[in-house]
């Protein structure tokens, strides 16, 4: 079976796993990260350059439009410890509003420069980092970054990433869904950089409910 297709049976049963079950703290704990639905533009044939800078593309001169953001964070589980060498993907549409998939048939442009998809392996420190842009809307939806981690052995953990005072936020069904208290676990600040480079940065910890090997 074609990696991409066992990747997608998997983020089908993350999905069954988001419908039932809730996020959990023990006592002394970390909150583990809410939960959320893959949507429907994972992609069908992930691209050949699916590394984690998401706005260059191999044999495109030009690099993505947007506001180009650093994202890094950790990934630990809910004592604190790093959970090391685990795959997570990120996707998103691009500028535009368009993401890389056959079911996407807006009428607007899409962004040659934008991968739209990338990975990475957390370090021994649980660490990860993508160059991506500050995620922007489309119709329907408030602006966000899908993210997808793959523990081993462990259903894959899925959820989505927004953009700390959106106002349309308030009006995002899925992001409503999220209890209130617990909506800064899938919230970060996207804030401008003062030394130049990369025009905006974004640091989020994923806390995830596995118990390290």
């Amino acid at each position: 079976m074609p990696v991409e297709s066992k990747r997608r049976i998997l983020l089908g049963a993350a999905a069954v796993a988001f419908a039932n079950v809730l996020p959990k703290a023990l006592a002394g704990a970390l909150h583990t990260t809410p939960r959320q639905t893959a949507g429907p533009f994972y992609p069908v044939d992930v691209p050949l350059d699916d590394d984690n800078d998401l706005v260059r593309v191999r044999g495109q001169d030009r690099p993505a439009s947007g506001m180009i953001t650093e994202l890094t964070g950790r990934i630990v589980e809910r004592n604190g410890q790093a959970l090391d060498d685990l795959r997570i993907e990120i996707w998103q549409c691009d500028v535009n509003g368009r993401y890389r998939h056959p079911r996407e048939n807006a009428d607007r442009p899409i962004d040659p420069g934008f991968q739209g998809f990338g990975h990475t392996i957390s370090d021994t420190r649980g660490r990860y980092r993508f160059r991506t842009i500050r995620p922007v809307p489309y119709p329907g939806r408030t602006p966000h970054i899908h993210v997808a981690v793959y523990p081993e052995g462990e259903v894959p953990f899925v959820t989505q990433l927004y953009v700390a005072g959106d106002p349309r936020n308030e009006g995002d069904f899925l992001y409503q869904r999220v209890p209130g208290n617990l909506r800064p676990l899938v919230t970060t600040e996207f804030i401008p950089t003062t030394s130049g480079g990369d025009t905006l940065t974004a640091q989020w910890d994923i806390v995830l409910g596995v118990t390290p090997t």
